[in-house]
């Protein structure tokens, strides 16, 4: 190997007594991993947060050879990692990438939509603008592994219209006549994820991270990673609906 690209870090892990392996996900060459000698020096601890934009140069001589990897800082996102729903929600966001994506496949949809939501975060004054784009992340993130979510119609009457549920065991949307009856059975299909054009509020964005969880912690974080992973968005979604709660009294 011997590539440079530009890059979104999304997992460092401490390895020895001053270096980090670090997990980068590129828009050519999707998750890649490497070794960074004194990754965790007062240097370089800055550069390699979560979600910060790097250069990234990664040398192996052999295929299965962990990379050396050196790094140069092109956009912090320092700023994030200091509030109180915006740091968990890109340990969220970047561990979920880490952990999910194989390594070496190019997912240029996905670290797109990544590198945009890290931006609106950066930036957005409304929460719910980067939380509803975070819940379409996740469910963009189980279609590219092949678990997508069939929204475009009723499982059970092929109607286009007023498509309010999910079917946990077909990940089919249900519309609201042909679902009621087994509403307790079903998730929620809030209007944004039905293609809505308006801008969501609290409980359609939260009924959103409730489907969307779902089918990730069934799918994807089973096993031993599934704890450690879904921390960080048990945290988040805590502080999100805290926050509805307050505004809404």
């Amino acid at each position: 190997m011997d590539l440079t690209a530009d890059a979104i870090v999304c997992a460092v892990l401490p390895h020895g007594e001053h270096g980090a392996v670090i997990r980068l996900f590129t828009s050519t060459s999707g998750l890649i991993a490497g070794y960074v000698r004194g990754g965790r020096s007062r240097r370089l601890r800055p550069v390699l947060l979560p979600g910060n934009l790097v250069q990234a140069n990664l040398r192996a001589r052999v295929e299965d050879q962990l990379a050396a990897a050196t790094v140069e800082l092109l956009r912090s996102r320092a700023p994030l990692a200091m509030d109180r729903l915006t740091a968990p929600g890109v340990e969220w966001l970047c561990g979920l990438t880490a952990s999910t994506l194989p390594e070496g496949h190019a997912y240029a949809q996905l670290h797109a939509a990544l590198a945009g939501l890290l931006e609106v975060m950066d930036h957005a004054e409304d929460v719910r603008l980067w939380a509803a784009r975070l819940v379409r992340y996740e469910l963009l993130l189980l279609s590219q592994l092949g678990f997508a979510l069939d929204l475009s119609e009723c499982a059970a009457t092929g109607s286009r219209d007023d498509l309010v549920f999910v079917s946990p065991k077909s990940s089919k949307a249900v519309s609201r006549a042909a679902g009621q009856p087994y509403a307790d059975r079903l998730l929620p299909l809030p209007a944004f994820l039905a293609g809505a054009d308006a801008a969501p509020d609290w409980p359609d964005i939260l009924a959103g991270f409730r489907t969307t969880g779902y089918f990730l912690e069934r799918d994807l974080l089973n096993g031993g990673r599934r704890a450690d992973i879904l921390a960080a968005r048990e945290r988040l979604l805590a502080r999100l609906s805290a926050g509805y709660r307050q505004n809404k009294e």
